[in-house]
This record gives structure tokens, C-alpha cells and sequence, in this order.
């Protein structure tokens, strides 16, 4: 069943008592931009003994996060090992990469199928220095009972990392995701580097479902070309494929020995 759903709809699906605290307990979620994301859009090319680097900068306060920006800050309620805590995306910066996602609804159907599939799989980021944190305007305790709830009646189970709350919507909005006339994010996906620019996006409809395994191989290939400024990843690289120097001569070497 696709996921092009009324919000309403899907929330009835969450146990009442769930509906009933959310009343009760309304959430409060900041967000704020680095005015260091404060900057025309221009290429910027740098040249140095082996290669040209062009690095795309996209800028103004008022744009959308675009790859090449910093990422807009925000401090919300999660859910985490079944208790609540307090996430802040900027205390990730000097520390650690980031996966963002975000998905419509909780209680619904390709949404746990994410959800869970990064779990599983989450040693493996944690290997590469990474941090995984999912949002949705559902509350936290909407995040709880999900949690809470087998995966084979439709739950998450226990997770390795936050769900966090947005139920202000304020940031699926500042990330350029939030369909306005349903109140629930795309399947938006950002890749967040240790200084805390977005490397990295990816939306998807409602319908359909992302994949772990290429947002794996995304970080993999954008941690490679940082630490390696004077290469780049041609298509389908993975760790061990030859890489490319972005110069005439370069690029030769790479195409003679496909």
C-alpha cells in the first residue's frame, strides 16, 4: 500500500492514549541557522599541484539547506531507549558525520521498513564515525508506543538511535520537506559532515522507499574525497574502486584502465 496518505488517517492508527498524552504535553522544538550558510551562490574553484576542485556553495538565510550549506540547527524532544531525551544537531559538529532522515508518519507501512533496516545496520555507520537520527511531526509518545510495539505487528522494536519529535514542523520546513498540505515530511535523507555541512540529499515520495546500502556507499565515497581533496569518485565507486584525479591527464589514467 503506497504512503500518499491523508495525515489525519494515519494518526488514528497510534494507540489512543498516545493521541490523548500528545494533547496534554504540547512539544517545543527550536531552529536556527549558522549565519555562516550567509553566502552568494558562486563556484569556487581552487587549484592546487594535481587538481581543480570546484566546490558548489549555495547561500542566503532565507534558502533552502542546499548541499554545500551549513545545516540548519535545531534542539527537539527524542525518543531513545525508551526514554526521552533532548537532541541538538550542532553538538554533532568536530565530532561526528550525521544521517538525517526524515519520514511521513508513525504507524504506517515503508516507514518501518526504513527505520528498522538502519537499525540493523547500525554498527556499520557507527564504524565510520557516525550518527544516525530520524524525525517525524509525530510526538514522542507516539515514538514510544512505536517503539514499543513488535516489528511483527507492524513496530520498530527496540532501536539503535533517536527518533526525534516535530511536531511543530518547524524543522521537516527548514529542511525543504514538509508538504504543507498534509503536515507530514517527504522521505527527505542528508548527509552532514563533521563541520556540519550538508554533503549529501536525497528526497523521495511518499511511496517509496530508500536504501540503505547506497547512503552507506555515499559516506563512504564522501569520506574518501575529504580525506583525498585531490580525487573524486567516479559512478558506482565503493571502498577499494579505482578513484579518478579531476584533470585531463588524470581522468586518462582512469579510463585506460577500466
Amino acid at each position: 500500500m503506497a504512503c500518499s496518505f491523508a495525515a489525519a488517517t494515519a494518526v488514528s492508527s497510534a494507540p489512543a492514549h498516545a493521541a490523548r498524552a500528545l494533547a496534554a504535553a504540547p512539544q517545543s522544538v527550536s531552529v536556527t541557522r549558522s549565519a555562516a550558510a550567509a553566502r552568494p551562490l558562486r563556484l569556487a574553484s581552487s587549484r592546487s599541484a594535481r587538481a581543480t576542485r570546484l566546490v558548489a556553495r549555495a547561500g542566503g538565510v532565507d534558502d533552502l539547506p542546499l548541499v554545500g550549506n551549513k545545516a540548519p540547527d535545531f534542539e527537539a524532544e527524542a525518543v531513545f531507549d525508551q526514554e526521552f531525551i533532548n537532541v541538538k544537531l550542532s553538538d554533532y559538529i568536530g565530532k561526528k558525520y550525521v544521517i538525517l532522515f526524515f519520514y511521513p508518519l508513525d504507524f504506517t507501512f515503508v516507514c518501518p521498513t526504513e527505520i528498522t533496516a538502519f537499525s540493523d545496520r547500525y554498527e556499520e555507520f557507527e564504524k565510520l564515525n557516525t550518527e544516525i537520527l530520524g524525525v517525524s511531526i509525530d510526538s514522542v509518545f507516539s515514538h514510544l508506543a512505536w517503539v514499543q510495539t513488535d516489528r511483527k505487528s507492524g513496530g520498530l522494536g527496540d532501536l539503535k538511535y533517536p527518533l526525534i519529535s516535530d511536531v511543530t514542523k518547524s524543522i521537516s520546513k527548514s529542511f525543504g520537506v514538509l508538504i504543507p498540505s498534509q503536515g507530514i515530511a517527504l522521505r527527505g535523507l542528508f548527509i552532514i559532515d563533521k563541520e556540519g555541512v550538508i554533503q549529501h540529499s536525497t528526497i523521495n515520495n511518499l511511496a517509496i522507499g530508500r536504501s540503505v546500502d547506497e547512503t552507506m556507499r555515499t559516506l563512504q565515497a564522501l569520506q574518501y574525497v575529504q580525506e583525498n581533496p585531490d580525487e573524486v569518485c567516479p559512478a558506482g565507486w565503493k571502498p577499494g574502486d579505482r578513484s579518478m584525479k579531476p584533470d585531463p591527464k588524470g581522468s586518462k589514467e582512469y579510463f585506460a584502465a577500466i
